[in-house]
């Protein structure tokens, strides 16, 4: 065996069992195994990770779940194309296994499974062990995880990661051990076990159903009571009303329960009338069934549309459409409810609407939506948050309700799709022959079956909804699927409500209520019909034919498949991802994060499923990874999402926001607004052209620019904290400064930093003297030889200036805020940089009191004083013509060999005698900084290195020459973090 593996395996056993502040390659390391989204672990997310790597393997399990297979399926069917093969053995324990996940599991070429007969063997089997072979080394996961979805994502589990070679005493037992189970007489092959093993379990399981049946009819009311998001609104709801407000919102994600909450929260606040109002009578019936639930017979119920007219009971379900007609309005007095409850109520801005709310004068008017931003908020009369007066009850959106576990779990699969049409075809009013044939071939509906079938669902059959991107698509591809002996509708809004209802009864109804003339549906075809107010509980499988226009339309139609039900375990969700413009959209719905940062979306892609929160997960195929990367890498129309942002974040506040306000609550990230405007004040300027022309001098302008540019980021709090203290002092000393500082962030500043930070604050921080003459107007701070910062007579006159004094104050507040949350926690007191944070050369510079901006300089290498810095592009930009590379883009050896050693190629012409590589040799510390491609702005910092290897080489360049360079090994100080790596090394290029 190779001597470097032996060393690895054994530097790894010593940081894993002696010594754990020793940087090994985590490769080679024995590890703790568990579930914890916070810090981007699941167990799901390791045995991933080693199939994706092994060679062959062996798994050996007490239970199999389809909960458990479903979010591998992607990665076996990876592996069964590269033909690695792997043995399961599971049991009959219990009979829990499930025989569809069984059948799944076997389906695959590659894979042998068999199931252990602990009956006629007299003992149990418990196994949860999960071995990994590649080349010599063994890598185990042996501990608490069976192949269930909470076993592999959200318990608390207890397993450890066993890295051995093949000769290794422990490895040896466990696979020997593997082995004696796997020949046991009591292990049956699939053929000997399966129609049996199935037929027990169906038993069991009707058997099962039919105690449930047995259980006395009033259990589900005494059981019934409020989740924690509507014990939180219910709270808050009750001091709203105590302040005198009359009107109140709950934003709530579809599936978290909104129509129980406010059920809940008419009892707890004695709301003897009440009128609940609905676009749709399905709707009002559907509430009706959840208020009786919470009250039973206390208070009297009934409906007002569709042919009913209860009009004299105490609560009241109605349509809006037959309220709206004075006929059945003027039945009630304009006081007659004390609440009424507007569902769906991002409607409610509708005409149709207003004359009901207008009318009635109750004590409050809810309402309850999941996606309060439309498109259309910014004109008059349309902001849903304005109409509720800003009085925001509760508010739970995707991410959270799946970490408090309100939702079913999803299994999400990006999916690439076989069309070759892009945005701009599939949203032309009229669809050419060809591209129609194409939304519809014979070859694309085998496509769609072949991925649906594969996925699967939970529960007995597929209850599925299809998203495509017009009726007409809709239409045919139904047409085409019951062809092939599916049964399929279209719904779309030309039908009733009558023809919508029986579709979605059929979709719910199982198999055994079917008669000849009423048969279920395995699916509903729809373009958007269904993206609301459709409560078909049921749904165990969402497939979306069409590109995301919207986060919101995406949650909108994921969150069809996210409710709760008897027999639903999770829904699966498979999207097929063509060559959209907006692909992006894909991973910032999925995230929840709205900042729209390029780095955070291109990270979400490679690394959601082990950050996505609760038993969901996220998987991409490779070509779909590929499509969002070139997505991210030309997102267009950045600027219309600041305005769509800054509309929606201003209609919630119900006054103009401050870059502050973008940061707090999680909208459009501010260094992407300053990206694109420069300043907040010129973004304002766009916004609110009549209130900002012209307020400012170009002095004031050029300080906000500058200080925008400087140190809005927040990488370092010292000229922040200066600012801060300078709004309303003129001067302060530097001792007492320093006092302040240490008591602000922990530790100590010097006295050469502070100057260094009043050089950055008099417009010394630019790369050319042309800035600095442009910059060093701003007159902030003056030299002051007394001790004393002090700072210039003129810009305390502009802080007098209310508008220059708030976008200074803004500047602070996002700057300080940032630091203290991004930055401060994991400051190492020996260094300036956070490892894995990312930071740009002018932040480099700034760090290392370089006095002005080396940007322009700091290429792939930069000394600075006793520091070198190597900047690298993980993935190179290929030449377009007859050039072996881009010019002065040379390194593609450039590379992490593991999660330790990282290969660099010097600079073309640089042999080890240069000054280029004595810098590098030279310096007493060694950083790298890695970005994955040009597309990215900002370079992540992997932390100090030394160099292990240094050695002369050559390389042709472009003119055909062989040049010198010279070929460094380097070993990282720290082990590179798996999801960093893992995202760095995928093979998605710009």
């Amino acid at each position: 065996m190779d001597a470097n593996v032996i060393k690895e395996l054994q530097n790894g056993l010593n940081a894993a069992y002696i010594n754990g502040s020793v940087a090994v390659n985590l490769a080679y390391k024995p590890a703790f195994v568990s579930n914890n989204p916070e810090e981007g672990k699941k167990v799901i997310s390791s045995v991933e990770d080693e199939l994706l790597r092994c060679d062959q393997f062996q798994i050996s399990v007490a239970f199999i779940t389809m909960g458990g297979v479903t979010p591998l399926l992607q990665t076996l069917k990876e592996l069964e194309k590269k033909g690695v093969k792997g043995q399961i053995l599971t049991t009959n324990y219990l009979n829990f296994s499930e025989p569809r996940a069984l059948e799944k599991l076997n389906g695959l070429k590659n894979i042998t499974l068999k199931m252990y007969d602990v009956e006629a063997a007299g003992n149990g089997l418990h196994t949860k062990g999960y071995i990994f072979k590649k080349e010599e080394i063994y890598r185990i996961i042996i501990g608490s995880s069976n192949m269930t979805s909470a076993a592999l994502t959200v318990n608390k589990e207890w397993n450890t990661k066993l890295i051995s070679t093949e000769n290794g005493e422990v490895a040896e037992e466990i696979v020997e051990e593997f082995h004696n189970l796997w020949n046991s007489e009591y292990a049956l092959p699939y053929d000997d076990f399966y129609e049996i093993y199935r037929e027990r379990y169906n038993i069991i399981k009707h058997q099962r159903e039919i105690a449930k049946c047995e259980e006395i009819p009033s259990l589900e009311k005494y059981r019934l009571k409020p989740n924690s998001m509507q014990e939180r609104f219910i709270a808050n709801l009750r001091k709203i009303l105590e302040q005198g407000e009359e009107r109140a919102l709950l934003i709530s994600a579809t599936g978290t329960g909104k129509t129980f909450a406010s059920a809940f929260a008419m009892r707890e606040l004695g709301f003897k009338r009440v009128l609940f109002l609905v676009h749709r009578v399905t709707l009002a019936k559907q509430a009706k069934k959840s208020f009786e639930k919470v009250f039973g017979k206390k208070v009297t119920m009934g409906v007002v549309g569709a042919g009913f007219y209860e009009y004299e009971k105490e609560y009241v379900f109605a349509t809006v459409e037959t309220l709206n007609r004075d006929t059945h309005l003027f039945q009630y007095q304009p006081d007659t409810f004390d609440c009424i409850i507007l569902d769906e109520a991002h409607h409610s801005s509708n005409n149709i609407y207003a004359k009901v709310i207008n009318y009635f004068k109750p004590k409050l008017f809810l309402g309850m939506t999941a996606t309060p931003d439309k498109r259309d908020d910014n004109q008059q009369g349309k902001n849903i948050y304005e109409i509720f007066h800003y009085q925001i009850a509760y508010e739970i959106r995707l991410q959270q309700a799946m970490e408090e576990d309100l939702l079913c779990p999803f299994h999400y699969f990006g999916i690439s799709e076989i069309i070759s049409l892009d945005d701009k075809m599939l949203q032309a009013t009229k669809l050419t022959d060809a591209a129609f044939n194409q939304l519809t071939s014979d070859e694309r509906v085998r496509h769609i079956i072949e991925q649906s079938e594969y996925y699967g669902y939970s529960g007995n059959r597929v209850k599925g909804l299809i998203f495509c991107s017009r009726v007409k698509e809709c239409e045919e591809l139904s047409k085409k699927f019951n062809e092939l002996g599916y049964r399929t509708v279209t719904l779309s809004g030309n039908d009733n409500e009558d023809k919508r209802q029986e579709a979605f009864e059929r979709l719910a109804m199982d198999e055994e209520d079917a008669t000849e003339d009423r048969q279920p549906l395995d699916y509903i075809f729809s373009r958007d019909i269904l993206n609301e107010g459709v409560d078909i509980v049921e749904v165990n499988q969402v497939i979306m034919l069409r590109p995301t226009q919207s986060p919101i339309v995406f949650i909108q139609q994921l969150g069809r498949g996210l409710r709760k039900a008897p027999g639903k375990e999770y829904v699966v969700i498979l999207d097929f991802i063509g060559n959209y413009n907006n692909n992006f959209m894909i991973p910032v719905a999925l995230s929840g994060d709205r900042s729209y940062n390029a780095d955070v979306i291109r990270k979400y892609v490679i690394s959601g499923n082990s950050t996505i929160p609760g038993a969901s997960t996220v998987h991409f195929d490779e070509i779909s990874k590929d499509k969002i990367f070139k997505s991210i890498d030309k997102i267009k129309g950045m600027k219309a999402l600041i305005k769509e942002s800054y509309i929606s974040l201003k209609n919630r506040l119900g006054r103009i926001p401050f870059l502050y306000d973008f940061y707090e609550n999680q909208e459009i990230d501010p260094l992407v607004i300053i990206r694109e405007y420069k300043t907040y004040y010129a973004f304002m300027q766009v916004m609110e052209k009549d209130k900002y022309t012209n307020n400012l001098s170009e002095q004031e302008k050029l300080t906000l620019e500058y200080l925008s540019k400087t140190v809005l980021s927040g990488v370092r709090p010292d000229e922040l904290a200066i600012l801060s203290q300078l709004l309303h002092k003129d001067y302060i000393g530097i001792t007492e400064f320093k006092t302040e500082y240490q008591k602000t962030f922990g530790f100590e500043i010097s006295v050469a930093q502070v100057k260094e930070a009043i050089q950055v604050l008099q417009g010394h921080f630019v790369s050319k003297e042309a800035e600095y003459k442009k910059f060093c107007q701003i007159d902030i701070l003056e030299n002051d030889r007394s001790g004393m910062i002090r700072r210039v007579q003129s810009y305390a006159d502009r802080l007098k200036h209310i508008q220059f004094y708030k976008q200074v104050e803004d500047i602070i507040k996002v700057g300080l805020t940032r630091y203290q949350e991004k930055y401060l926690p994991w400051k190492n007191i020996d260094s300036p940089f956070v490892l894995y944070e990312k930071y740009s050369r002018r932040d480099v510079s700034l760090l290392m009191n370089c006095g002005k901006d080396l940007s322009s300089v700091m290429y792939g290498m930069k000394r600075i004083d006793d520091d070198v810095f190597i900047f690298i592009t993980y993935h190179k930009e290929e030449s377009q013509d007859e050039k072996n590379y881009v010019a002065g883009k040379p390194d593609y050896a450039d590379a992490f060999e593991d999660n330790l050693i990282f290969k660099w190629d010097s600079q073309i012409g640089k042999g080890l005698e240069s000054s280029y590589m004595q810098d590098v040799l030279g310096a007493t510390r060694k950083h790298l900084l890695v970005k994955k491609s040009d597309a990215e702005t900002n370079f992540y910092y992997m932390g100090e290195f030394d160099v292990m290897e240094a050695k002369n080489a050559q390389k042709e360049d472009n003119r055909g020459r062989m040049q010198p360079i010279t070929k460094v090994t380097m070993r990282m100080h720290h082990a590179v973090r798996e999801d960093l790596l893992r995202y760095l090394q995928s093979n998605i290029t710009a």
